[in-house]
């Protein structure tokens, strides 16, 4: 089971919860990545994130499946946020469970990285002196 989602509107991490759970899987795993007020030691006041929508939902979903199939998960959901993100929004969730806990760990760990490295999504950080675009990390 897999469930991927790139929107413009707030991210809930009941939904994944609820996506991923089930009654044999006694490992659920969780990673939710918010935005945070400092960067490199500059005051950052929001973010900005824009994607290939085609391309990022693919990715996405190749990422869930590469992670089930190599961690023996019985569920991922991976969701992102696009457009205008306040400190302390959630800018990206990875929700995903397994029989055991050490897959549930693996697995997530290997969503996050996996959608840094390949997914088209692309943030632009706004500070008190300015804007600019970083590289596709979320």
């Amino acid at each position: 089971m897999i469930d991927v989602a790139l929107r413009d509107t707030p991210l809930n991490l009941d939904e994944c919860a609820r996506f991923v759970s089930h009654p044999s899987c006694g490992g659920l795993c969780f990673f939710v990545g918010n935005i945070r007020d400092l960067n490199l030691g500059q005051t950052v006041t929001h973010l900005e994130f824009d994607a290939y929508d085609p391309m990022a939902i693919r990715e996405m979903r190749k990422i869930a499946g590469a992670a089930r199939e190599r961690f023996d998960l019985y569920a991922v959901a991976l969701h992102h946020r696009k457009g205008d993100l306040a400190i302390g929004d959630a800018a990206v969730i990875v929700a995903v469970s397994s029989v055991h806990r050490a897959p549930a760990f693996a697995g997530c760990e290997f969503v996050i990285d996996e959608l840094k490295k390949t997914v088209p999504i692309w943030k632009k950080e706004f500070r008190e002196d300015g804007s600019h675009w970083l590289n596709a990390r979320p």
